[in-house]
């Protein structure tokens, strides 16, 4: 547009001051210009992109091979096209890395009428995480670089990498008092370990029930009654609010927290349990643009950050209900995939929007990096509704805790409100946690 403005002006000039010769240069040079803006548009317009991609599901540490094919389909070769596959910036940069690129996604091309090119390139997936691969920035322009012109075309592929899972060492499928037990309200079968009462014997009582003691002190028989209780498995209220990840090893202990969810979900599950999960983290799938892929812009900054995800305001709890099933488990998995840190609702907000969504009858199992008053005083409210509450505190690389050490400020915070908890500082403590029971 600069050159127009400019060319017209001289023209002005020209015309003005009668300089015949600036006026032919200035009628040539704006002929050029107008037909470099129809090219550049009619060759632009006529492109046409296709992506293949090896999957969509895939495990920490595997690739994706992606092949863009780019077809030129108008009637005019194109003398030079630029094209250049967007990915995450953000995954690119991070630290550590969460993306590994083997081949180039950049390329300089020149196509015929009705030729087509390809680029290949391999994407080595370092961390768990929802990326967007795509889609194609191309760049155009008439030979003298007078006009460029950018377009964002073929719409992404997006790739999601489920989290990593440990095995959990040191429980038994078969214990009566596996990960999750709760005790209900409602009869739903007796544990004979825990004794709530002695009652007249009544006929029909097995033989087993009586209580020998009771009855030799009275004179006559009497049947022990023991409390209903059943295996209804975990609630898992993650903490995923940026400020509580601010610290030098914050972001190493947000993906060990994701570890550790994604662990105690899948020994719950194994153990034939139902499974639930509550975050106030952003599920990166709200970012996912819908339209706006085939769109011109005048300048390459643009055509990128059209190519980028959209910002994600939302401030509701991410929620997965409680059930049974690989399904459930699945749904989990991609969860805990898709989420990212959030600015939103914090630990005490999430509690109070989605308490009347938590189920009763499974254990609410709250992983942390911070624990704060506020936090301690939302567990300790939910254990005087009822719920029964454990804590896992996530702390990458802190020491552990000896039975015989002063409890640190969190922990006394978690004990006033009555909180069992445990801490994790390593994916082998990790493998640890269920050494003893989680729910004692």
């Amino acid at each position: 547009m600069k050159w127009i403005f400019g060319t017209l002006s001289l023209l002005l000039l020209g015309l003005i001051f009668r300089l015949n010769l600036l006026v032919y240069a200035m009628y040539a040079l704006l002929g050029i210009l107008l037909l470099s803006r129809f090219f550049t548009r009619h060759w632009t317009e006529k492109i046409i992109v296709r992506r293949r991609c090896s999957g969509d599901v895939f495990e920490i540490g595997e690739t994706c091979e992606v092949t863009v094919e780019i077809e030129n389909q108008g009637s005019l070769s194109v003398p030079w096209l630029l094209i250049e596959d967007a990915l995450s910036r953000d995954a690119l940069s991070e630290t550590p890395r969460r993306l590994k690129i083997n081949g180039g996604r950049l390329k300089l091309i020149r196509l015929a009428r009705g030729e087509t090119a390809e680029l290949e390139y391999e994407v080595t997936f370092l961390t768990r995480g929802y990326f967007q691969l795509g889609p194609l920035l191309l760049e155009t322009g008439d030979v003298f670089g007078l006009h460029r012109r950018f377009r964002v075309a073929g719409e992404p592929h997006f790739a999601l990498v489920l989290p990593k899972v440990l095995p959990l060492q040191g429980y038994n499928l078969a214990s009566r008092r596996p990960l999750g037990e709760i005790r209900v309200t409602h009869r739903l079968f007796e544990d004979p370990t825990r004794l709530a009462g002695v009652l007249p014997f009544q006929q029909g009582d097995a033989l087993n029930r009586i209580h020998w003691r009771a009855t030799a002190r009275t004179g006559e028989l009497h049947s022990r009654i023991y409390e209903t209780s059943r295996v209804a498995g975990a609630t898992f209220l993650l903490d995923f609010h940026a400020h509580s990840f601010q610290d030098r090893n914050g972001m190493i202990s947000a993906e060990l927290a994701i570890i550790a969810v994604a662990s105690l979900a899948n020994a719950v599950f194994l153990m034939g349990q139902q499974i639930g999960f509550v975050s106030n983290g952003r599920d990166a799938a709200d970012r996912i643009r819908e339209e706006g892929w085939r769109a011109e812009f005048l300048t390459r900054a643009a055509a990128q950050r059209a190519s980028e995800p959209l910002s994600n305001d939302r401030l509701s709890p991410v929620r997965v209900e409680n059930g049974k099933g690989i399904d459930k488990l699945q749904q989990i998995f991609e969860t805990l995939a898709r989420l990212e840190l959030t600015d939103g609702l914090n630990f005490s907000e999430m509690i109070s929007a989605s308490i009347s969504q938590i189920s009763r009858d499974a254990t609410v199992i709250a992983v942390l990096h911070h624990v704060t008053p506020e936090t301690a005083i939302a567990l300790g409210e939910l254990a005087r509704r009822g719920f029964l509450v454990t804590a896992v505190v996530v702390a990458f690389d802190s020491e552990p805790i000896p039975d015989w050490a002063r409890p640190p400020e969190w922990a006394n915070l978690l004990l006033a409100h009555g909180i069992d908890f445990r801490l994790v500082n390593s994916e082998e403590a990790i493998t640890n946690l269920c050494a003893e029971a989680i729910v004692r």
